[in-house]
């Protein structure tokens, strides 16, 4: 018997991949036999991959994929080949016209079934369970919303607190004033390793928050690619950052994440998980004191000895 393929198609950020992690998790589950595949951005979605949830993952970049966009325009041959190899398609493109989704069924596809790309946030249903609902007409109910993704190391687990002070909007990030007086805490009343991260637009800031500090008590980890940093993240004891991607990839991961929560819509974009808490005092980043985090992180039991 021939096995069934599965393709997800799922652009966007980081966040809103690992938000979609617990669909690939319930399709897993429902159809053990299957091989689920990804059309997304590989640099992304080969975390997927890396974690055992998917066989493989396809380049959403594609120029030859930009005609499945136009309206009665000559889709390319081998895209159309590929399309029809599987039995079931879900979309989490922006679509609105529906005109790829017309293009793709025009391929053969046996099922297509359109998703919705982004939450209403106005409906106040957090994002996981958003992208779950499009796995109802397969009869998919009741599919736990955690996003959870397992990485293999080799190398032992580190007793280091991972520091992410950044994220995709200035409007989301703690204050880096705040962040040094944090880090010269941690320095003077714990014994942990600190790893500073970030992405390129970050460097600057890295290198201010470091500044003084030993070198045998703080790394920089800036912008190294993503798998890569999983593995990293894998192996350490806890994290502290923002509203961001890799803070969401940090609690999939199953480290014990404390989330300082700005200006979002918590209820609809906030982490899941047992390890998981969000400090949000009124939305506001700037009424967040080292006395919270200090609390926070001692509920999530992480050692600072």
């Amino acid at each position: 018997m021939k096995v069934p393929r599965i393709l997800i198609i799922r652009g966007g950020a980081i966040g809103d991949f690992i938000l979609t992690l617990p669909v690939l998790s319930a399709l897993k589950k429902r159809f053990p036999k299957a091989d689920l595949e990804i059309l997304g951005y590989p640099r992304i979605a080969s975390l997927a991959l890396e974690g055992g949830l998917v066989k493989a993952v396809h380049a959403l970049e594609s120029p030859e994929l930009a005609m499945f966009f136009s309206k009665n325009g000559a889709v390319d041959l081998g895209w159309r080949e590929f399309f029809s190899k599987f039995s079931i398609i879900i979309s989490y493109l922006y679509d609105p016209d529906k005109i790829f989704e017309s293009n793709v069924k025009s391929c053969g596809v046996n099922q297509f079934i359109p998703a919705h790309h982004r939450p209403n946030e106005e409906k106040m249903i957090h994002a996981s369970m958003c992208f779950l609902e499009a796995l109802e007409i397969l009869t998919i109910f009741d599919s736990n919303p955690i996003a959870s993704l397992s990485i293999d190391v080799e190398l032992p687990l580190k007793r280091c607190l991972v520091l992410h002070p950044g994220s995709g909007s200035d409007s989301k990030n703690w204050l880096e004033k705040s962040w040094k007086e944090l880090i010269e805490y941690l320095l003077n009343n714990t014994s942990l390793q600190l790893l500073l991260i970030g992405g390129e637009a970050e460097g600057e800031k890295l290198q201010r928050l470091a500044r003084g500090v030993p070198d045998d008590r703080l790394e920089i980890m800036q912008n190294i690619p993503l798998n890569n940093l999983a593995k990293c993240l894998a192996r350490c004891s806890g994290y502290i950052g923002h509203d961001s991607g890799v803070t969401h990839l940090a609690s999939a991961l199953g480290l014990p994440t404390l989330v300082l929560w700005g200006p979002s819509c918590e209820s609809v974009w906030k982490p899941l998980g047992e390890k998981v808490r969000i400090l949000n005092i009124n939305n506001q980043l700037s009424e967040i004191t080292l006395n919270h985090i200090v609390k926070e992180l001692n509920i999530l039991k992480i050692d600072l000895n």
